[in-house]
């Protein structure tokens, strides 16, 4: 009697093994399959989140921090937005090729001038602007700064601003204003009242 019971004992452990494997197998590719969805959803970010890094690299790209730029440009190139990604990719390669660039020294109101005028030629309004304006704050007499700031804000649609400049640019060196009347970058723009009045005041008909 003890021999059967042990028997009996040993087919009923044989079934349940046959029993558990097939479950296990079961439970453990279920798991794998949940685990592998979560890990790609993890890897391949949303819409709104591919956008909203791409947008964040934006901010950092125009504040020139290339590096933490292309960070997030990285990021943004997986993503189910394919215009999204091809604009991460083409910031990326310009934030690769800007920190391969040796960074520019400026110290002086005519380093900062001087850069300015090459940004400003290049046409990289918004740039020289900038630049523009800090030679100004480090010499604000200036009239040469003056002048050129001018036209930077004519060229960016600034017109109170460039009239201002040019006007203090004439106050403190009168031949600007025959400078203005051969410049070529002005004559968008002198046909209006404001700066007809300024750079033609000899005519009273304004």
């Amino acid at each position: 009697m003890p021999g059967k019971k042990k028997t009996v004992a040993t087919k009923a452990s044989t079934k349940a093994n046959r029993m558990t494997k097939p479950q296990a197998s079961k439970n453990l590719k279920s798991i794998d399959t949940v685990t592998g969805q979560a890990a790609e959803t993890e890897a391949t970010p949303s819409g709104p989140r591919q956008l909203a890094a791409f947008e964040a690299g934006m901010k950092l790209f125009h504040a020139r921090q290339f590096k933490e730029a292309r960070e997030l440009f990285e990021q943004a190139l997986n993503g189910p937005e394919r215009d999204v990604a091809q604009r991460a990719r083409l910031h990326g390669a310009m934030c690769e090729r800007r920190m391969g660039q040796p960074a520019v020294e400026l110290g002086s109101a005519e380093d900062y001038y001087n850069y300015g005028i090459a940004l400003l030629n290049s046409r990289k309004v918004a740039e020289a602007r900038a630049h523009l304006e800090k030679a100004l704050e480090i010499a604000p007499g200036s009239d040469h700064i003056h002048y050129a700031l001018a036209l930077a804000q004519a060229l960016a649609g600034d017109m109170a601003g460039a009239h201002a400049n040019l006007k203090r640019a004439i106050e403190i060196e009168p031949r600007n204003r025959l400078i203005a009347r051969q410049d070529a970058d002005f004559a968008a723009i002198v046909s209006q009242p404001p700066f007809q009045a300024l750079i033609y005041p000899e005519k009273k008909n304004w």
